[in-house]
Order: C-alpha cells, then sequence, then structure tokens
C-alpha cells in the first residue's frame, strides 16, 4: 500500500486477493453456454473488487488468499474484470465486511499511520473528518494526541481518544463506503474505472 490518498500515476495492481465467493458452475444468471467458473474477490492492498477464473481443477475456499499478481500464479487463470459492489453475488456481500476487517488487521500499522498522517484537504475539512462519525470534537482530540504522541495501534487510539466509535470500525465502515461508491472523495480504495 502506498500513501494515502495520493495521486497514483502506475497501474493499480492486487497481488493478493481474497477470495468472496466462488462459483464452480459460473454466473447462474448467464446462459449455460457462457457460464465458466468464476471466484469474486476483494484485493488486500486497495480493495478492488475482482472476478478471477480459477486454473483448471483449481478451487477456493471462502477467504483464502490467492496471489493474482505478475508471474506464475497457483490457482488464478485469469484477473477476468474489475467488479462493482452492486455486481457481488449475495454470498459475496454477505462475506466482504468480514474479510475487509481480516484485511485492516493484517496492515494495521499503515491504517493506524492513516490517523498519525492524515491532512487537511482544504481550509475547512480534514482527511479525518472523511471517517464516518468523525465530527470537529473528535478531529480536534485526534490531533491533540497524536501531538502528543504518535499511535501505536488501534487500542491506542481508542484509550487516548474518548468518544470515538473505535477506529478499527471507522476505517472499516469507510472502506465500505468506498467499495460502495458512497463518497466523493477516496482514502483507500480507487474509483472504479480507475486502474
Amino acid at each position: 500500500m502506498e500513501g494515502h490518498n495520493t495521486k497514483r500515476t502506475e497501474k493499480i495492481r492486487e497481488e493478493y486477493v481474497r477470495i468472496l465467493d466462488f462459483l464452480p458452475q459460473g454466473m447462474t444468471n448467464l446462459p449455460v453456454y457462457r457460464r465458466f467458473p468464476v471466484a469474486q474477490s476483494v484485493g488486500c492492498d486497495y480493495f478492488v473488487l475482482l472476478e478471477v477464473t480459477p486454473k483448471q481443477d483449481a478451487n477456493f475456499k471462502m477467504q483464502e488468499k490467492v496471489y493474482v499478481g505478475e508471474g506464475e500464479r497457483d490457482k488464478v487463470k485469469t484477473i477476468k474484470r474489475r467488479i462493482k459492489y452492486d455486481e457481488l453475488t449475495s454470498n459475496a456481500k454477505s462475506e466482504i465486511e468480514e474479510v475487509v476487517e481480516s484485511i485492516i488487521d493484517e496492515k494495521q500499522d499503515y491504517f493506524v499511520s492513516f490517523f498519525n498522517k492524515a491532512k487537511p484537504i482544504s481550509l475547512k475539512h480534514h482527511q479525518l473528518e472523511l471517517l464516518p462519525k468523525v465530527g470537529k470534537k473528535q478531529l480536534m482530540k485526534l490531533l491533540e494526541e497524536r501531538e502528543k504522541k504518535p499511535f501505536t495501534s488501534f487500542d491506542d487510539i481508542d484509550k487516548r481518544v474518548k468518544g470515538l466509535p473505535g477506529s478499527k470500525k471507522l476505517i472499516i465502515d469507510r472502506v465500505m463506503e468506498e467499495m460502495m461508491d458512497e463518497v466523493d472523495h477516496r482514502l483507500f480504495v480507487p474509483e472504479f474505472g480507475r486502474d
């Protein structure tokens, strides 16, 4: 993962994805002759939603971490396409928040550094205010506390900034909003069509 909210000039590429749903018989909304095995997944770096096709005889487990980067892949034949949240199956939608949380847990240092490095986006607004339920009062407390000493973990943030509804939950909720395309300004998920 790179710096927060930076303009990316290189292609956005996921190295690994987590499987949200595996359809060995293909998408049922397609005619039978167009059905091929497919898995819906979420990227572990940018939370990009992708459909991937498995190699012959490959199977995926729910939430399994699978390599999709350059070079030889164990299980994935091709990245079929980037998909929107609305195109996810109901199974994928039921798994996604738990998978997003586990990705955030794995990369806790990165997301805690967001709280330490977030900056103003205009004279009146700050990146931290883009997190759900963070108002001026919480913003001031976050800035005050990080000035004293950088945050070291989600627990550290939650202990030092009273009244915050859980720092990890704020990140999860923001990532979900961005994946659902419910925001104007992005912090973690690239806009659909940017890849």
